[in-house]
């Protein structure tokens, strides 16, 4: 039988990343994460092994893959595919939220 469990994380006691992240609840197929950044903060451009789709809570950020750049505001949200080239370069104070598949967090996936 498939797991019928539901299950509440309280962000107050959620880890934290090398990168500014805040893990919130993981599955086996799907993490979300908050991210909250300060104005100037650019990072290196690099990949990751999971796709990534966000969502601008508050502030705006450019998003870098490959080529291609968007800028994203509040309300905004935007999708970075799975081992594709990217970085980000925060405009004003950001806080974004992101679901990562598979889990960013597993295996290490979230190292740099």
């Amino acid at each position: 039988m498939a797991d019928q469990s539901v299950k509440k994380i309280d962000s107050s006691a959620s880890p934290s990343g090398e990168m500014g992240q805040t893990y919130l609840v993981s599955g086996t197929a799907l993490a979300l994460r908050r991210w909250s950044e300060s104005a100037g903060t650019e990072g290196a451009p690099h990949t990751r092994p999971y796709e990534t789709v966000g969502y601008v809570v508050e502030g705006r950020v450019e998003v870098h893959v490959g080529d291609d750049t968007v800028t994203c505001g509040a309300g905004d949200s935007y999708l970075v595919p799975e081992g594709a080239t990217r970085h980000y370069k925060i405009l004003e104070d950001l806080t974004a939220v992101e679901a990562t598949s598979p889990p960013a967090r597993v295996d290490d996936r979230d190292d740099a």
